[in-house]
């Protein structure tokens, strides 16, 4: 790393930013909300951020910004963002001319949350870090010895846009009316998504409405149902780790990694890491599985400070 270099973390409600030495200490850090459906307002807001942050240090350095989305290698604008108002334009071109800088780097946010794990988080030591993001959404990072493994069409580690496997029928049925933002139907992130387990609960009271932004009862509050000994909360978590575990082993089937690292809100619930490991092996080729899950050490600063571990990476490649 550059003696300092800024992350930018460019999320739906907050847009953060830190600044790290070469020893990844934080050394300034400073969060706003995020203004939404104004592409205008987001230049504003992240130049604002990177001056203050400068001024602090007393420096110009090089820029990692994790965004909710990814950069086109064929026009080098954003797509597949869910924030849309990045969708189509120049970032990396406009905040360059905002900020005066060039040392601008993009990344997927999932990405930068394993990246931030991979190189001194909870996954440090391992080699191939795969990182999950268990939230409103999910997301999928790879990070292979300290680098983003994206792929050739920018798709590496995408996890949450395959089928969930081995579904039963009763879960097919189920689900038969659930569309995943993508436009397809069994998504993994519609059953692994925090929103999934709000989904289930919905179901199973009968206030289930599948235009529906918003459920009646928030994960956090199933899970408090749960450790009151609430049965049918009890039972919808049991169905959410099954699907999490089967989610985990079709990838680990082909990608066996080192370490699987949890961010979002649903890596916070303790059960997680006691249930899913025997969970996987039930559909691991073998029956065999060791590969640790683990709770994200930097919890919601992961995707932050990868954004700021980004120039590093770059110039180690």
């Amino acid at each position: 790393m550059s003696k300092f270099s800024l992350g930018v973390d460019l999320g739906g409600t907050k847009t953060e930013i830190i600044a790290l030495d070469d020893k990844g200490n934080e050394c300034f850090r400073k969060r706003v909300s995020t203004v939404k459906g104004s592409y205008a307002d987001t230049i504003k807001t992240i130049s604002g951020l990177v001056n203050d942050a400068q001024k602090h240090i007393n420096c110009q350095c090089p820029i990692g910004i994790a965004i909710p989305g990814t950069v086109s290698n064929k026009t080098n604008v954003i797509k597949n963002a869910n924030s849309f108002w990045l969708n189509g334009h120049d970032l990396k071109a406009d905040l360059s001319a905002a900020v005066n800088n060039d040392a601008i780097f993009l990344e997927n946010d999932a990405n930068c949350f394993a990246l931030s794990e991979a190189v001194d988080g909870a996954g440090k030591d391992g080699s191939l870090v795969w990182g999950l993001i268990l939230g409103t959404g999910s997301g999928s990072g790879l990070v292979h010895d300290k680098k983003i493994w994206r792929g050739r069409n920018l798709l590496g580690g995408e996890w949450g846009h395959n089928p969930l496997p081995w579904l039963s029928e009763a879960e097919m049925q189920d689900w038969a009316d659930v569309k995943c933002f993508c436009g397809k139907k069994n998504c993994t992130e519609t059953f692994v998504s925090g929103t999934g387990l709000e989904r289930e609960y919905a179901k199973r009271i009968n206030q289930f409405d599948p235009d529906a932004l918003v459920y009646p009862f928030s994960s956090l509050q199933i899970i408090e149902k749960m450790h009151a000994h609430d049965e049918l909360a009890s039972e919808c978590f049991k169905d959410y780790v099954s699907r999490l575990a089967r989610a985990i082993a079709n990838y680990v089937n082909f990608l066996d990694p080192d370490v699987i690292v949890l961010g979002g809100g649903m890596s916070n619930i303790d059960e997680i890491y006691d249930l899913l490991p025997n969970e996987v092996s039930k559909y691991i080729f073998g029956g065999e599985f060791d590969t640790p899950i683990v709770k994200a050490q930097f919890g919601g600063s992961s995707g932050v400070r990868g954004a700021a571990w980004l120039p590093d990476m770059h110039n180690a490649m």
